[in-house]
């Protein structure tokens, strides 16, 4: 089923062409990214497809009936209520639908008021309403809320906090989280991966894997792409191209497409001077000037290849050191950070070391306190306890996520030129130029940016530094999926060490040889990739549960006593105690279970399994009386 298809549909702004001519479909179940450089008018497509914004020309086709979800990129939920009775508004069909069935309960119960068809109306009316509300999900809505708080980090949160104390960041995952409970038909994301740390992105990948109805994204995240998307639209001069696959596959295809244009408009190429080598030798002479005629009206209606074009302008840089570093670059020891207005340490115990050369990614969940670390290091914080030192010549480089090292007031070429005022201006604007600021887009001031050029411009103060030691905060914020490769490329190329934080999976398995991953409690060190590092946590999971399943086993006394002391032990004791011990080994197993199904309850899998999730919601209830019958007996033993 099409449950929207756009023909011809153009764009602009002023005199500014955003989109031209572009054509999409979107089918039920569809998984579609749509990429394209910053500025390329995604952003605006989604807006059109949400309704939010009209277009000039063309045709937006969809069915009235059609329901869609559009989260924008700086979208936060705006709300007085807690976090729980917000998200629970999207279920208040389900409660109504309640409310309904008790008042027939009510009413069924005083049967001496009803005559018997009035009785079997009423019950019948029960039946289907019971079934309408157990299919739509109200036996599990609640345990389907708790699932997408858990996955989307609000697991250790009150969930009776006000949504008006929040961070944006964490109002903009609400915001994501009741667009996921709605579930409308057409799910339209505009870069949904934005304030997620890694763990959470990994939730997200699996929870839209399932969901019942079609996805649009528009993302930066290569390895988010990957993991969801089989369809991808790239925007490129004004207009939409359609590819089949993943979005490493439509980087494949789209190296290939231009190999075979190029071929094809070369050939032609070749086809076309050697015509007309022909004619002008040939038009002149009466014994060839016939076949002279005809090759130049095949010219004439020959139809002409254009030449493909390759890939907008992207930024051209390096990044150099002035000076090599010692051997020992940074030695970190049981570093702490708490700030005075908080009772918990952020981060405690905090221990690390790099050599010369190596690139290790700082990870951990949102919070942790890694963007606090990098401050301490570079002197913008004091840590709590603990110290760092610094090698032998080392000099940093550091990239700030919020750019805060930008005067918002100065020009583009004083905030570069104004750092290295010996430099003559024309190589300042060869600098800028080498990342993409030409012409008098050099004289705009740092606040008329966009996030992408910010990105860009601190790129290049940073390039012109020369440290040895680069300290980076989330480089790839900002950045186009171009400007993350060429960003990528030079940092592989770097002579030096690099130390940085990054949910960027693709960009982590591109530049890291370890994996810090950060805890409240210190710094654990994986040496390989991010995809090496999963493997190793799958690892270390498998051997926690092996370990907890033989410590979970029923313990034994082994106590021994004398001959003279067993014998003053009475029976009946001893038959109460092998009761007790039983009763333990039975109670634990079976709040094991429980625990096993909730955690089941809570995968995407099965809360969107309406049946599955209330045969288990019926399970767990039938073990949870189980388990208090067998308590009960526990404690009659003990009190007896």
């Amino acid at each position: 089923m099409i449950l929207m298809q756009m023909n011809g549909l153009s764009k602009s702004f002023g005199s500014e062409t955003i989109l031209s001519n572009v054509k999409l479909e979107i089918k039920d179940l569809d998984r579609i990214a749509i990429v394209g450089r910053n500025g390329a008018g995604k952003s605006t497509l989604l807006k059109i497809m949400a309704g939010e914004l009209s277009y000039d020309t063309g045709e937006l086709i969809k069915p009235k009936e059609l329901t869609i979800g559009y989260l924008s990129q700086h979208m936060e939920l705006k709300s007085g209520k807690t976090i729980w009775n917000e998200l629970v508004t999207v279920f208040d069909h389900l409660k109504k639908q309640e409310e309904n069935l008790r008042k027939i309960e009510e009413k069924l119960q005083d049967t001496e008021k009803l005559s018997n068809d009035e009785y079997q109306s009423l019950l019948s009316e029960y039946d289907r309403l019971q079934h309408a509300y157990q299919t739509g999900g109200g036996y599990t809505y609640e345990a389907e809320i708790k699932a997408v708080l858990n996955g989307l980090n609000f697991q250790d949160y009150d969930y009776h906090t006000m949504i008006s104390e929040l961070s944006g960041g964490q109002k903009t995952r609400l915001a994501l989280g009741k667009l996921l409970l709605q579930k409308p038909q057409l799910l339209l994301l505009d870069e949904p991966t934005n304030h997620l740390d890694i763990e959470t992105l990994g939730w997200l990948e699996s929870y839209l894997s399932g969901y019942p109805g079609a996805v649009v994204i528009v993302s930066h995240d290569r390895y988010f792409l990957d993991k969801t998307v089989s369809l991808v639209y790239e925007i490129s001069r004004h207009e939409t191209k359609k590819y089949h696959g993943t979005y490493s596959k439509f980087l494949e295809q789209k190296a290939a497409d231009y190999e075979r244009e190029r071929k094809e408009f070369e050939k032609q190429q070749t086809e076309i001077k050697r015509m007309e080598d022909f004619v002008q030798r040939n038009i002149a002479r009466a014994s060839t000037t016939k076949r002279a005629q005809s090759r130049r009206k095949q010219l004439e209606r020959m139809e002409r290849v254009n030449r493909p074009l390759g890939d907008e302008a992207s930024m051209s840089f390096s990044f150099d050191i002035e000076r090599r570093s010692g051997n020992d670059v940074l030695k970190i020891e049981d570093l702490s950070l708490r700030y005075p207005d908080e009772d918990e340490y952020t981060f405690k115990q905090a221990n690390l070391r790099l050599t010369r050369g190596e690139r290790v990614v700082l990870i951990g969940p949102n919070g942790v306190g890694k963007t606090s670390l990098l401050k301490i290091l570079i002197g913008k914080l004091q840590a709590t306890n603990g110290s760092f030192e610094l090698g032998t010549n080392v000099k940093i480089g550091y990239y700030d996520q919020e750019q805060a090292n930008l005067s918002s007031n100065k020009t583009v070429l004083q905030e570069l030129w104004d750092e290295y005022p010996l430099v003559m201006e024309k190589d300042i604007r060869t600098v800028l130029g080498n990342f993409l600021f030409s012409g008098d887009d050099v004289l705009k001031t740092v606040d008329q940016l966009s996030g992408g050029e910010k990105a860009r411009l601190a790129l290049a103060k940073l390039m012109m530094q020369k440290a040895n030691l680069l300290i980076l905060d989330e480089p790839t914020n900002h950045l186009d999926i171009d400007s993350k490769e060429v960003l990528e490329a030079a940092l592989m190329d770097y002579p030096g060490t690099i130390l940085f934080v990054s949910h960027d999976r693709y960009f982590i398995n591109r530049i890291t040889d370890q994996v810090a991953k950060m805890s409240k409690n210190g710094i654990k060190v994986y040496l390989g990739d991010y995809d090496y590092y999963l493997e190793k946590i799958e690892e270390e999971k498998e051997f926690i549960k092996l370990s907890k399943e033989k410590t979970d086993k029923p313990k034994i006394d082994n106590r021994r006593r004398s001959f003279q002391e067993e014998k003053q032990l009475q029976s009946e004791n001893r038959r109460k105690e092998r009761k007790i011990a039983q009763l333990e080994v039975a109670i634990e197993e079976k709040e094991l279970d429980i625990a096993r199904l909730e955690e089941e309850m809570t995968k995407p899998e099965v809360f969107q399994d309406h049946e599955k999730a209330l045969e288990l919601t019926k399970k767990v209830d039938g073990m949870n009386q189980e388990l208090e019958k067998l308590m009960e007996e526990w404690a009659n033993l003990q009190d007896g």
